[in-house]
């Protein structure tokens, strides 16, 4: 097991350089990037004292070539991209040309917010659905289970962004039982104690929450009802209750470790959903997490930020992809992974 999960390690590293080139070559080739975007504001700015400077070039080529410069836009693709990666093994993840900002920091001043939103949608997805698909499964065909099919595919059938819109026209707009939108009050750190705090939190957290686990509690719910099914109707499982083994042992001690199989296989890649967030969630409901730092990053074609997220979730992504392995190896003690 050792040799497989190094050689998965080592995989990681092509794995990154080809997801990290391909977005660094899109990036240099979209137009509308800072100096673009410099050029048409120094344009508008110009025109605004001076209608004969319509048309005239406001920066010199020599100002144009040292903005290119500054922002490493004068060098050819793969060099840059070679000056981007020894940076990022030092931890430099470049400079925002939107805030002005490291990036690293604008990441680090968000992360605590998406990493909240992500670990309790993972915790109120998984305490939720594995219970449920459980009771489902056990009670297949019955009126419970029908009901509840009912609403977990609507759920499922909804995008989430969707769902988010719904949540805060009715219970904001219309209803105005919660706020609009943001992570936090404008009085949070005004408030004193722990639970006015954790109310106010509260208050603003639970719709996005409920936007952003639809999706998955859909998803897990009937993965963890058709893999228990599967193995209930399993030789081995009818073998143990005809032995004598009571049903409810039978499910527990054999069938439930089995059906977890699959969970297991997802477990890891939620990692990434810890700390990338969600674009359209956070946009929607104006949460400033990861989420809404890349989505504005993308729209004002801040580069250095939408190269630094995307490096610490690729990151993520592929950790997660081996911790699954590793969640699936312990649940099944049958995997090896000598091949």
């Amino acid at each position: 097991m050792g040799q497989y999960f190094l050689r998965r390690l080592l995989l990681l590293i092509p794995t990154f350089l080809g997801i990290t080139l391909v977005v660094f070559a899109i990036t240099r080739f979209v137009p509308g990037g800072p100096v673009e975007r410099m050029l048409m504001e120094s344009q508008l700015q110009n025109s605004e004292f001076s209608q004969s400077s319509r048309g005239s070039q406001v920066l010199s080529s020599e100002q144009i070539d040292e903005l290119k410069a500054f922002y490493g836009l004068d060098k050819p693709m793969l060099e840059a991209y070679w000056d981007w990666l020894n940076k990022l093994v030092r931890l430099d993840l470049g400079e925002s040309t939107r805030y002005y900002l490291p990036v690293w920091e604008l990441i680090k001043e968000r992360l605590p917010v998406s990493a909240f939103f992500g670990i309790c949608t993972f915790l109120l997805s998984y305490l939720v659905s594995i219970p449920l698909g459980i009771l489902k499964a056990l009670r297949h065909n019955s009126r419970f289970d029908s009901i509840s099919s009912m609403l977990i595919y609507a759920g499922y059938a909804l995008p989430a962004y969707v769902v988010g819109i719904f949540l805060l026209t009715v219970f904001a707009f219309q209803l105005g039982w919660f706020p609009m939108g943001g992570f936090v009050g404008d009085d949070f750190y005004y408030l004193d104690g722990f639970w006015p705090k954790a109310l106010n939190l509260f208050h603003h957290a639970l719709l996005p929450l409920i936007a952003y686990a639809i999706g998955d509690f859909a998803v897990l719910t009937m993965t963890m009802k058709n893999s228990l099914m599967e193995n209930l109707s399993a030789d081995y499982v009818r073998t143990a209750v005809a032995k004598g083994l009571p049903f409810r042992k039978a499910v527990t001690r054999h069938a439930l470790r089995n059906s977890l199989i699959p969970i297991a296989s997802h477990f890891g890649n939620v990692i990434s959903v810890f700390f990338a967030g969600s674009f359209l969630i956070e946009v929607i409901f104006n949460i400033d997490g990861l989420g809404l730092l890349g989505y504005e990053a993308v729209v004002e074609r801040d580069y250095p930020v939408v190269m630094g997220i995307l490096a610490v979730t690729s990151l993520l992504m592929l950790v997660g992809n081996i911790l699954s392995d590793i969640c699936v190896a312990l649940v099944d003690p049958r995997v090896r992974f000598d091949g």
